[in-house]
């Protein structure tokens, strides 16, 4: 049976493509393992800011300063473990 990834991890992956401009194949290959920040070009700690707001509208939720941390941008299993935690997935 093939992967099928969930709505959350979905939506993640369009998050990078449409918010970062990161290429659609890049973000496919993307594994939980995967690090983001220091090694997505895209991913500047202006970015940050930008995708952190579109998460916020996309998926309906509220993202608090205290929570947003150096680890949560460390790979892209740990941002979609975040957004999962926050959408109550």
């Amino acid at each position: 049976m093939p992967f099928v990834p969930d709505a959350t991890e979905t939506a993640i992956r369009d998050l990078l493509i449409d918010a970062l401009g990161v290429a659609p194949a890049t973000v496919a290959a993307m594994t939980d393992d995967t690090p983001l920040f220091g090694a997505l070009p895209e991913l500047d700690s202006m970015a940050v800011a930008s995708l952190l707001t579109e998460m916020e509208d996309r998926l309906d939720i509220v993202i608090d300063d205290d929570e947003i941390d150096g680890e949560l941008f460390e790979s892209f299993g740990t941002l979609v473990a975040f957004a999962k935690a926050k959408v109550g997935a």
